[in-house]
């Protein structure tokens, strides 16, 4: 495999130095002309600063500025008639300042006593003020309110993100976003392809939460520079730099049911260049429990080991990362021997996963001119699964090997209300697969070029435009335009607009895993082709007080309409069909959200989402019937209750959320769906969440509890005791498998 593996890096090696060449581009030299640079900040107390970003800075009587970044800091080429410099943020008083040098400059805003910062901190969470992407930034603070042991368990208080178990047997989750499933989300780790492939069956539990500094959660069609696999919405996780995380970070986990874990974080500042870190996890369910007694294991067993270790490199020039990530983890679930009756064949499923991904992160920086950069990013992944399903003999092996790289060039257009991103990627995908008698083998080359341009109207206007155009080698040549927008209704009323279209290739038996455990037969009618769907969405922010206090409200309404879909047809109760879509599928989503501050270190959030989401089966007639998607809740209310006191001694977190009623096959023995068949829908329901949080000097004691009210889904495994009969069925899951379970951890740093 090693030799194989060689000799395909060597192929995409010569190709990349091709496609590298072709957009090797010069820089745009602003002659005659000098370049101010500086820094905005506000004053929090009398020795500490913070920076102030998206602060925006302009020459009096002049056109044009430009906006701080993420560190407060800011460069503005400076004419000769330029001398007052207008410094403005939205909650501070704006200032005018006299400027008869090129020193650097450092500006301190002062509070002008309305609110302070356009995003809102309630819940530890922010929108992205200056993104014309509907952003949600998802903080450590808020993966502190609950357990988080992985990505999966990240989003219990976030309203725009789902997430339930696939089935009943094999412990795979599946998150989802504006209706639709995780497969038409992005999902990147610090912008590179993370879980897709076939790391999308359990790769949610992969990531461990330890692990992660921040999660942007986006709505939408993404920016192309990522890629056109975004049809709903991206998600990017950023991971624990070793430059600025803490020397050590050592977390345990164990909770009722038996499942154990440990984190230790390392992190060590080598020089004023070299930084290296090592993030570790390990996790295991060693306990058999059987709720319901059923003879099924309501979880499945477990050990999961992985390491990550990165290096990076920092100079005035040059900024490189790199490492190497290695994964293993075997699971059994299905029936425990001992609870079978003697004799009686005996309903197992296992997986073996193992997983090796290397990255590397390059780029090239400018100190005079910091809105110019050239930057590569490339990674390598090499997952091997083998799994079986019941007995031996139904039997899954996958085996993908991908390689991904994007060269990304950005520079200004005179100023930095115009500036532009070009570049270029390849992206190969191996896939040998094998089920039962099936083999099913595909080899993905696609290279592409993309192009982007934002103009900004600095306190008014954004808006970014971009196209990419991949060449597959399957599929021909596929273009994706998108166009984002964000206008400035007032200082603290932002309107968002944005369509895009967006495409991918479904992998269909490792992204539904849970509808194999089953004594379904699985019919694959037809060739499949890419997924392709527009996406069009609208988002209205509003910050602003209320009784004294911080507050924001938001709404967002996005519509996706696909041109193709993989259809999942379980309509037939003997059946799983997958098939292209024949007529209409669409997803519409509806989201209101207010965070609000009633007093000083208390936080709330409420929100409702509104799913209506449609798509064509095929009936046994031949006609076309247009159905409510299936596990699909029309209805969602979040409410989330946080308080802090003094120094966050004490930390108090309660999350309530009530699920609405979804539609669910018929699983009735013969089924078989027509026109004329009546619906079958699951109740609503309700969960609960909580914890505790006691900090000492170096370390934190947390305690919590999930679905304290203790609902559970009956018989979450049809025909049970008949595992081998024509009517088991374990992937009919709609809520919660276990009830109430508690936890303890301990979280341990050394700054």
């Amino acid at each position: 495999m090693r030799l194989e593996m060689k000799n395909v890096f060597l192929k995409i090696y010569n190709k990349l130095l091709i496609i590298n060449a072709l957009f090797f581009i010069s820089g745009i030299n602003a002659s005659g002309q000098s370049l101010l640079k500086g820094i905005v900040v506000a004053q929090k107390d009398a020795n500490q600063y913070e920076p102030l970003i998206g602060a925006s800075i302009r020459w009096q009587n002049a056109k044009g500025g430009t906006q701080t970044d993420t560190l407060g800091h800011f460069s503005l080429i400076k004419r000769p008639e330029n001398h007052q410099l207008i410094v403005s943020f939205t909650g501070y008083r704006t200032d005018t300042i006299m400027v008869h040098s090129l020193d650097f400059l450092q500006v301190t805003l002062q509070n002008d006593g309305q609110i302070q910062e356009v995003t809102v901190h309630a819940n530890a969470s922010t929108i992205d003020r200056l993104n014309p992407i509907q952003t949600e930034m998802i903080t450590t603070k808020t993966l502190a309110k609950a357990a988080c042991c992985n990505l999966s368990e990240s989003f219990e208080t976030n309203a725009s993100v789902s997430v339930s178990f696939a089935d009943a047997v094999t412990g795979a989750k599946q998150i989802q976003m504006l209706g639709l499933s995780g497969n038409y989300i992005q999902t990147n780790t610090e912008n590179l392809p993370s879980i897709r492939g076939l790391g999308s069956t359990f790769g949610l539990n992969y990531i461990p939460g330890t692990w992660i500094a921040s999660i942007d959660v986006a709505k939408g069609a993404s920016s192309v520079i990522n890629g056109y696999e975004s049809m709903t919405g991206a998600l990017n996780i950023e991971l624990q730099k070793p430059d600025n995380a803490d020397k050590l970070y050592v977390n345990t986990y164990l909770n009722s049911f038996g499942r154990g874990e440990l984190n230790v974080n390392f992190a060590k500042k080598i020089n004023e260049k070299w930084s290296v870190g090592l993030l570790s996890h390990g996790s295991g369910q060693a306990t058999s429990i059987d709720q319901n007694h059923d003879t099924f294991r309501d979880m499945p067993l477990f050990g999961l080991a992985t390491a990550l270790n990165r290096w990076k490199y920092q100079s005035d020039k040059w900024m490189a990362q790199f490492g190497i990530k290695g994964l293993y983890e075997n699971r059994t679930g299905g029936q425990e021997a001992s609870w079978v009756a003697s004799g009686k064949p005996i309903y197992e499923f296992g997986n073996t996963t193992q997983r090796l991904e290397a990255f590397g992160k390059i780029a090239q920086l400018f100190q005079h001119k910091p809105y110019k950069g050239l930057g590569l990013i490339l990674n390598a992944t090499i997952h091997d699964t083998k799994a079986y399903f019941g007995q031996a003999a139904r039997a899954y092996q996958g085996v993908e090997k991908s390689f991904y790289s994007n060269l990304i060039y950005q520079n200004i257009i005179q100023n930095t209300n115009h500036t532009y991103k070009i570049g270029g990627s390849f992206v190969l995908d191996d896939y040998q697969e094998k089920y039962l008698d099936s083999a099913f083998a595909r080899r993905e080359i696609v290279p592409g070029i993309f192009g982007e341009y934002t103009l900004t109207i600095p306190n008014k206007l954004i808006v970014v435009a971009g196209t990419r155009v991949d060449f597959h080698n399957l599929y021909g040549t596929r273009i994706t335009p998108r166009l984002h927008a964000k206008y400035d209704i007032s200082s603290n009323v932002h309107l968002r607009a944005s369509a895009g279209k967006g495409w991918r290739m479904p992998n269909a038996l490792a992204e539904n895993f849970g509808m194999l455990v089953n004594a379904r037969q699985l019919r694959v009618t037809e060739s499949l082709r890419p997924e392709s769907s527009w996406n069009y969405g609208i988002s209205l922010s509003n910050d602003f007080q209320l009784a004294g206090r911080n507050a924001n409200f938001t709404l967002d309404f996005y519509r996706t309409v696909f041109d193709n879909q993989l259809v999942v047809d379980m309509e037939s109760a003997e059946y799983v069909s997958m098939y292209n879509l024949k007529g209409r599928s669409f997803s519409n989503s509806f989201q209101a959200e207010l965070n609000y501050s009633p007093f000083k270190r208390f936080e709330t959030k409420v929100a409702y989402r509104l799913f209506d989401v449609q798509s064509d089966i095929r009936t046994a007639s031949g006609a076309s019937a247009l159905l409510p998607k299936m596990f699909i809740n029309r209805d969602r209310v979040l409410v989330n209750l946080a308080y802090a006191t003094k120094f966050d001694k004490w930390k108090f977190d309660l999350t309530w959320q009530w699920n609405g009623k979804r539609r669910i096959p018929d699983a009735t023995v013969h089924h078989v769906h027509d026109i004329d068949s009546p619906l079958v829908y699951a109740p609503a329901f309700s969960t609960l969440y909580a914890q505790i949080t006691k900090a000492f000097y170096k370390w934190e004691l947390y305690v919590g509890g999930e679905n304290l009210t203790g609902f559970t889904q009956n018989n979450p495994i049809i025909s049970a005791n008949d595992p081998f009969s024509h009517a088991f069925d374990a992937s009919m899951v709609w809520g919660p498998i276990t009830q109430q379970m508690v936890y303890v951890g301990t979280r341990y740093k050394i700054k």
